[in-house]
């Protein structure tokens, strides 16, 4: 093992992780790979995650905290009219799903299997990536551009009705011709739906 000069960071593990499970797969990849990549012992590893499974817990949040963070910016933006928020957030998440699908498929490939086991996970993704939608609608209801009583409500509908391009299980047609066209019909109606 190659001395590292560097200190080890739980950040630096989770960057190596990635490029481990990169070049394995979820199925191959190992603790002791992970270590062998930074020139570290897999203890050193350890000390900074328990178990194999908090390793993967941590590096698939950090995949998926790379999204809600640029849908952050979107959510957070109040000097802008909801509906047009509500429109660029949706088509943010479409399209950073989209480019994680389709730039690195096998990365993509094996973070669909480790967010199989992340539950929590994903769950906490999902409520976050809510919870941000939730504000847009909202500040839209307040303005009075929305007619919606419950803004979290409505923003779990909008969620799950364009499932279809953000959910992963979809990924195969997110690449088919005229994807785009239906994308924005589904959030055109969704939208007209909202609007007062």
């Amino acid at each position: 093992m190659p001395p590292t000069s560097e200190t080890l960071t739980a950040e630096r593990i989770l960057a190596a992780t990635e490029e481990v499970l990169r070049r394995h797969g979820p199925a191959k990849a190992t603790v002791v790979d992970v270590a062998r990549a930074l020139g570290v012992s897999h203890g050193s590893v350890y000390r900074h995650f328990r178990t194999k499974a908090a390793l993967r817990e941590a590096v698939t949040k950090r995949w998926l905290d790379r999204t809600t963070q640029v849908l952050a910016g979107i959510a957070a933006d109040t000097g802008r009219d909801p509906e047009a928020r509500v429109r660029e957030w949706l088509a943010a998440l479409f399209a950073a799903k989209r480019s994680k699908a389709g730039d690195d498929p096998e990365l993509f490939a094996t973070y669909s299997v480790l967010t199989d086991g992340a539950g929590e996970v994903v769950g906490a993704h999902i409520t976050e990536l809510t919870d941000q939608l939730t504000e847009i609608v909202r500040a839209g209801a307040e303005a009075g551009i929305f007619t919606v009583t419950d803004s979290a409500t409505a923003a779990r509908a909008l969620f799950q009705a364009t499932a279809r391009f953000h959910d992963p299980g979809y990924a195969k047609e997110w690449q088919q011709p005229g994807v785009e066209g239906e994308f924005e019909a589904v959030v055109d109606l969704l939208v007209r739906g909202l609007s007062a």
